[in-house]
């Protein structure tokens, strides 16, 4: 009995692992978009966008504070300068936005 329950809890979350949003596929899909500022954006709404793009970037943030304060520059500039490096290694077909804040398909 106690292994039919747990390959049940198993099962069901797995399921729902598998429902989860990755970055990889979201910008696969074009639900997000990568831009000028450091940061991800959602491209289309849904819950899983949202929290996916919440998520990606509060690591970001935490990541260009530590650089930023490692350095000491602000964490603009920081932030800045990981968006030039993120955008020129994005994969062909993924969204980006250009200098003037336009958004392309690389």
């Amino acid at each position: 009995m106690k292994l039919r329950l747990l390959t049940f809890i198993t099962a069901i979350t797995l399921s729902f692992a598998a429902l989860a949003l990755d970055l990889q596929t979201a910008k696969d899909q074009g639900l997000v978009g990568e831009q000028n500022n450091g940061y991800l954006a959602p491209l289309q709404s849904s819950a899983d966008v949202t929290a996916l793009v919440k998520e990606i970037n509060a690591k970001r943030t935490a990541a260009y504070q530590q650089i930023a304060a490692k350095n000491g520059i602000s964490v603009d500039d920081v932030a800045k300068l990981a968006a030039k490096k993120i955008i020129a290694k994005a994969e062909k077909g993924h969204m980006v936005q250009d200098g003037s804040g336009n958004w392309l398909k690389k």
